[in-house]
């Protein structure tokens, strides 16, 4: 068990919620909310805000665990089946509020980078905040329930998943691609890696990182955010 980097607190559902902030280099630029594994706020999650941060964008990764990280698969399995889903999404739309009022941030909407546990959440809180999330990046993860529906998503989607990934398989994806295209009138835009699940993770699961892979992917990210957002 480890503990999570935290320098901001803001309101949430029935309690005080934390997260950690990265601004840019100009100190202004436009919001991107970045949502945890299910291991927690890693240093991994934190590297990946601050990259966000040094590429102009000022983003927020809040804490849904309280303040606990963990490395132990069992441990990060019973932590995501003790956090009810409803709750996540609640605390998650009051990260977005505080992302969206922060006083160096640009825009009226923000986008969203989830991983794995993340992913699904990320989409799962585009449907529910509508316009407010005008692009979301979900990294090898989709809602749990096969038949989700995406009714409500106005966000622009761009996928990345891994054509090794045993917990995700191909014919998954490219259903809930189809799911979200009608929900949405428009195609998501999804890209698949030679690689397995968690291929940007550099800290927990380095025989599943692929530096390539995670290279060509986070510069897509990147584009993509940009030209949403920017």
């Amino acid at each position: 068990m480890g503990t999570a980097r935290q320098n901001l607190s803001f309101a949430g559902p029935g309690r005080t919620l934390h997260g950690y902030l990265a601004a840019p280099p100009a100190r202004v630029g436009p919001g991107v909310l970045v949502i945890q594994e299910w291991w927690g706020l890693t240093r991994h999650i934190a590297d990946l805000t601050d990259r966000l941060a040094e590429e102009g964008f000022v983003a927020l990764a809040p804490d849904l665990y309280g303040g606990t990280v963990t490395h132990d698969r069992a441990e990060a399995a019973r932590m995501k089946r003790e956090l009810p889903v409803e709750l996540a999404a609640q605390e998650l739309a009051a990260a977005v509020s505080r992302l969206l009022h922060h006083p160096s941030v640009v825009g009226d909407a923000i986008g969203v980078v989830g991983l794995c546990m993340g992913g699904g959440l990320a989409l799962r809180l585009a449907a529910r905040e509508g316009d407010r999330v005008a692009a979301v990046v979900p990294f090898y993860g989709l809602p749990g329930d096969p038949d989700y529906d995406y009714r409500g998503l106005t966000a622009h989607v761009l996928g990345h998943f891994g054509e090794q990934d045993a917990s995700l398989p191909v014919a998954v994806v490219d259903e809930a691609a189809i799911r979200i295209g009608e929900a949405t009138g428009r195609r998501p835009e999804i890209h698949f890696y030679p690689a397995g699940h968690a291929f940007m993770n550099d800290e927990k699961t380095p025989s599943s990182y692929d530096p390539l892979q995670a290279g060509i992917a986070w510069r897509r990210t990147l584009s993509f955010l940009w030209g949403h957002l920017g």
